[in-house]
């Protein structure tokens, strides 16, 4: 016999830096190359648009996204872990949407790094396509470096 799962009630809110700390601790299990907390308190203090996902007191998620002409960039968004598989980045990607469409932007521009063939698939299945690959964008350990995919969204 399998265990229920019970619906989880979840919303966003602002990023700021109370909420910094769980957002860190994820970050720090979900990659082998996170960002740092100057990162992150970087991009609030350029006033970009960073989000958390809340059930409780627990965070599920974050996003944080650059607005720029006609366009958003997302920077980062991550599912803790914990929650990952449950359809958490789906809910934060149309978030996302949702906002960027508010400002009337036209596209939605990401990269990912080649070998995350599982956000890959996530954003294509959410209508993101492969227009470009930036060479050797992420640090990938040992002096290496990693490709990224450029994906984008039409709105």
């Amino acid at each position: 016999m399998s265990a229920v799962l019970q619906p989880v009630e979840a919303h966003l809110e602002p990023l700021d830096a109370a909420r910094l700390e769980p957002v860190l601790q994820i970050e720090q299990r979900a990659y082998p190359h996170p960002w740092t907390r100057g990162n992150f308190l970087d991009a609030l203090k350029s006033g970009y648009h960073a989000r958390v996902l809340v059930a409780g007191d627990e965070v599920l998620g974050y996003y944080v996204a650059m607005q720029g002409v006609d366009e958003v960039h997302l920077l980062n968004i991550t599912v803790s872990p914990d929650y990952q598989r449950q359809g958490w980045g789906r809910v934060m990607l149309d978030a996302l949407a949702l906002w960027a469409r508010s400002l009337s932007a036209q596209w939605l521009w990401l990269e990912v790094r080649v070998s995350n063939t599982r956000a890959i698939s996530i954003y294509e299945a959410h209508g993101y396509r492969r227009v470009g690959l930036r060479k050797n964008y992420y640090p990938a350990g040992h002096g290496q470096r990693e490709d990224a995919v450029v994906m984008s969204l039409r709105l």
